[in-house]
């Protein structure tokens, strides 16, 4: 027998291992001040791409003004207890109601945190002779959810509707064996390459699967469709979505999130859902927030239309200039470069130290090996000097990366360690 934690001695994982090159600067950065286009990284400030506050609403005067107020009155912990026992309240089911409204579906139920929330929703949704069948690239959150279930599982090809078709011939004949059903699961919006999930091929073959849908349109809700309603809405297939998710840690710069169905889905979610069942109720300086937060969705379009403007205005300035942004069609920009893990290294921080640009750095195992890629989230309280400075770093980047500056420079570093 040996030691439970020999294994963490021996092997830290993929990222890890990165730990004490990367970690307060790579990983775990402290980005200071109040949430904005510009902060402060190490003293220094920086224009910020990291932020998913989409519409700006972080640190929008009338959300600050709720969310104060309401920490006044209530404080951070009432109410007290699970909504089952002690710590249900009209202002929860207002919340519920009218996100329900918005994204045009029966009933909603509040969820505490988005990842705990849809983890918990797919281990209620099925039994153990139901079959799942899921994007390969599902985000981490979907992936543990279908950790949890007991039956049968299967991936399909990422964006792929041939190979979702043949996982749910495979699928249903097992299904036909079991006495089960199907639930198939995608995202609206994939937050690391911002592609939009084929939801409207997908639902097409409800007409020849049995089968339901569950949307994480975390990245959707808010940036999405006419209203704002989501990636459903902008492909015309909201209604054809069964159980829809989203998170408030997006467009609605707050804590928490919701799931959306049918009245009788619902209600089954509200008696079955153990992460919800068992933990404290969602505070009410986040309920009240997140009314006040849904409010300006609906009524102030403005913040979208210059969210997109912001994205339309960074995307065309990175394309004209020849850029890999892969195939997003959201706000979510990637920006796909060729060089390895330490070059990476040394590009983000001359973006951070010599250029005033904090992005997020994606390297393998999360991409091929040979590839990084920067992501950038525009918002809406980006201003065009903030694009154009950006534009002329990437240049820039660029062409050191090209020329071998970033190798010399990694390996410099390398050098000066083993040294």
């Amino acid at each position: 027998m040996r030691d439970l934690f020999a294994r963490i001695r021996e092997n830290k994982g993929p990222l890890g291992k990165w730990a004490s090159q990367a970690e307060g600067y790579f990983v775990f950065p402290k980005l200071e001040g109040s949430i904005s286009n510009r902060m402060k990284f190490q003293g220094k400030e920086v224009i910020t791409w990291s932020i998913n506050d989409y519409l700006g609403l972080a640190h929008h005067p009338e959300v600050m003004a709720v969310d104060a107020a309401s920490a006044a009155e209530h404080g951070a912990a009432y109410p007290m207890g699970a909504r089952m026992m002690s710590g249900h309240t009209d202002f929860h089911e207002q919340l519920e109601n009218e996100l329900a409204d918005f994204v045009g579906k029966e009933a909603s139920y509040l969820l505490n945190f988005g990842y705990q929330g849809i983890m918990s929703a797919i281990d209620a949704l099925v039994s153990k002779d139901d079959i799942i069948v899921y994007d390969v690239d599902a985000h981490a959150c979907i992936i543990d959810g279908v950790r949890l279930h007991m039956g049968k599982r299967f991936t399909y090809k990422h964006n792929d509707i041939e190979s979702l078709e043949k996982n749910l011939d495979r699928a249903t004949k097992m299904a036909e064996q079991t006495g089960g059903g199907i639930l198939v699961i995608t995202e609206g919006v994939f937050g690391m390459r911002g592609e939009q999930g084929k939801l409207k091929e997908i639902a097409a073959l409800k007409s020849k699967y049995n089968f339901r849908l569950l949307v994480d349109d975390a990245h959707g809700f808010g940036t999405l469709g006419k209203t704002g309603a989501g990636a459903g809405e902008e492909q015309g297939v909201q209604d054809q979505i069964d159980v829809y998710f989203a998170t408030f840690a997006k467009s609605m710069a707050g804590i928490g999130a919701f799931l959306a169905a049918d009245q009788e889905v619902i209600d089954y979610l509200k008696y079955n859902l153990r992460s919800q069942m068992f933990a404290k109720s969602l505070p009410m300086i986040f309920v009240k927030g997140g009314l006040k937060r849904l409010e300006l969705l609906r009524s102030r379009p403005e913040l979208k239309d210059k969210l997109w403007e912001n994205v339309n205005a960074l995307q065309n300035g990175l394309r004209e200039r020849g850029f890999d942004l892969g195939t997003t069609t959201t706000c979510v920009t990637p920006v796909y470069l060729k060089g390895s893990i330490p070059e990476a290294m040394a590009l983000v921080k001359d973006l951070r130290e010599n250029y005033g640009i904090f992005c997020s750095i994606v390297v393998y195992p999360v991409i091929p090996k040979g590839l990084i890629l920067l992501r950038l989230i525009p918002t809406a309280v980006h201003t065009m000097e903030d694009i154009q400075i950006t534009l002329d770093a990437f240049s820039s980047i660029r062409e050191r990366l090209e020329n071998g500056t970033y190798q010399r420079l990694s390996a410099a570093v390398a050098a000066q360690m083993e040294g």
